[in-house]
């Protein structure tokens, strides 16, 4: 089973109340989403991935030991396809302690760490938007040693164990964000 995107949009303020939260998770489903489409993938399964990666968030403290293993558990209960909870349990490895396996899993690991590596670039504009954002400034940034603490590079360079390379997928998720700039307030 698969929600439409209003039931997932309802159970995701259900659980998630800070707002930034939420634009991130609208941006990873706008990531998801492009991914799935250049790759020919499931658009509806991997964005509703991206949408409900971090559905547990506030209910585990973002505790790196157990996040994601809540939400899971949450979509699992509810019947959901089990490539989706099992891409949303893996996209933090740090609960599960195992490697990602499948195109989902690293796809929806990466995009939804590039989310905030694009994020965080477009934050240093003046204009802070995304649409200011190049794909070279997003891949210099990854690789400066002490950009981010919260970006894992090694994450976000899975893109590449499913075909799509650093400077496209930077340029993809660029290009999908831009297009719910409003949405997510950059």
């Amino acid at each position: 089973m698969i929600l439409s995107r209003k039931d997932a949009l309802e159970l995701l303020h259900q659980y998630i109340k800070n707002e930034r939260m939420i634009a991130h998770s609208l941006a990873s489903e706008a990531v998801m989403r492009a991914l799935a489409t250049r790759l020919g993938k499931d658009t509806e399964k991997w964005a509703m991935a991206g949408l409900l990666h971090d559905l547990d968030v506030e209910i585990t403290n973002a505790d790196p030991s157990i996040h994601a293993l809540e939400a899971a558990r949450i979509l699992k209960d509810m019947g959901l396809d089990d490539d989706l909870t099992d891409a949303i349990k893996m996209h933090n490895e740090m609960a599960t302690g195992l490697d990602r396996n499948t195109e989902f899993q690293h796809a929806l690991a990466a995009s939804e760490t590039i989310t905030g590596l694009v994020t965080a670039t477009a934050m240093v504009y003046p204009d802070k938007k995304v649409a200011s954002v190049k794909p070279k400034s997003v891949v210099k940034r990854m690789k400066e040693k002490a950009f981010a603490a919260s970006v894992r590079r090694e994450v976000i360079l899975e893109c590449e164990k499913i075909g799509v390379p650093l400077d496209e997928f930077a340029a993809l998720a660029i290009t999908a964000m831009a297009g719910i700039s409003d949405e997510i307030g950059l």
